[in-house]
């Protein structure tokens, strides 16, 4: 009997591990010099997420899911949307409106504190992993959706593909340069300010910014010789305003990591939003996890060790409407413009981002 409830332990271990939520997404926000707005960010996992660009139209019916099974608010999509999505639900994870709001999903592991839930509080109530899609399809700027987030009730509910509840938070911007992040804290939705547009994962997002004092000392410029002494000391070449700078895929690092390159581009870099993404691109460059370097002690179900990896990165232009993504298969920035499809469609149109890495011969 120990034996047995031993292997069931240990099988319970990996099919968890298996699907153990990203947990080293990064996010970014730039600014071009025509006002274009760009938020662009990494999404890793330990498998695939099978995730597909979606365009949400107006017009949509919507259910929330509640825990105990019973409806949840129900709403119907003012603005139309798109994005990405995950594990083939039609809702958006990452993604834009017509109207220049984005929101990205991140998780939030052993930080966040959902909300406490009654049948009572069905009709406003919502799963987490709803809630992104929510915000798209019913507000235009980040004021109004931090005035509509008083009205939902948020609490843990358990996504039926993982069989617990993930835990998240959000980052939201508007096409005006405002964003915010919203995390599910001690039973409430606190509202940050965040004027730095930069977000990873746990700990809360102020953490994060106080944290940021401890690198007060960094700067894009070289750092100046010392003299100690008869000895002159100069560094060893560029970069070393930064040495120290954290590399590794922590989230407090790569929280400050993200705030020391997106706050050092050069302006001529950005005169308008496809340059900023593009920028945006090279900048997450620096937080691309190959499969393998972050990884579980654990394996799963087939002996194959569990490995965050960078499934996808997307960049959203909110001014020009656009969405961009590119997956760990293939590096080629694939785009798609929200305002030329067909935004009172009756239903979800699905575009599939899979396929191999070509490789283009050179010709003169």
């Amino acid at each position: 009997m120990r034996r047995i409830a031993r292997s069931l332990t240990a099988f319970a271990l990996l099919a968890a591990t298996a699907l153990q939520p990203a947990l080293a997404c990064t996010g970014i926000f730039l600014t071009a010099a025509d006002g274009s707005r760009v938020h662009a960010r990494t999404l890793e996992f330990g498998i695939d997420l099978q995730s597909e660009v979606l365009v949400i139209p107006r017009g949509l019916a919507r259910v929330g899911t509640t825990p105990d099974g019973k409806p949840g608010m129900s709403w119907t999509s003012k603005y139309a949307s798109v994005g990405m999505n995950a594990v083939g639900k039609p809702i958006l994870v990452d993604g834009l409106n017509e109207r220049g709001l984005a929101v990205g999903l991140f998780y939030f592991p052993g930080s966040a504190g959902y909300m406490p839930y009654t049948p009572a509080d069905a009709p406003k109530t919502m799963a987490a992993w709803e809630l992104g899609s929510y915000i798209l399809e019913n507000f235009a700027t980040v004021a109004e959706a931090r005035a509509g987030l008083a009205n939902v009730v948020l609490p843990a509910v358990v996504l039926a593909e993982w069989k617990f509840a993930p835990e998240v938070h959000f980052i939201i911007h508007d096409e005006a340069g405002n964003s915010v992040v919203v995390e599910p804290l001690d039973g409430r939705l606190v509202i940050h300010d965040a004027p730095l547009g930069v977000v990873t994962n746990s700990p809360r997002y102020d953490w994060h910014m106080t944290n940021l004092r401890n690198y007060v000392n960094f700067s894009p410029l070289n750092a100046a010789p010392i003299q100690l002494g008869p000895v002159k000391l100069t560094g060893f070449g560029q970069g070393s305003g930064m040495v120290g700078l954290p590399g590794d895929f922590t989230p407090p690092s790569r929280f400050v990591r993200a705030v020391a390159f997106s706050q050092a581009v050069l302006p001529s870099l950005l005169p308008t939003g496809r340059e900023a993404v593009l920028q945006a691109y090279h900048l997450l460059n620096n937080f691309d996890i190959p499969k393998g370097v972050a990884r579980e002690h654990e394996k799963d179900a087939h002996g194959n060790p569990v490995a965050d990896y960078t499934l996808w990165t997307s960049a959203a232009d909110l001014k020009a409407r656009r969405y961009h993504v590119r997956t760990y298969d293939n590096s080629a920035i694939r785009s798609l413009d929200l305002m030329a499809q067909p935004l009172d469609a009756k239903e979800i149109r699905r575009f599939p981002v899979t396929g191999p890495e070509v490789i283009h011969p050179l010709a003169r």
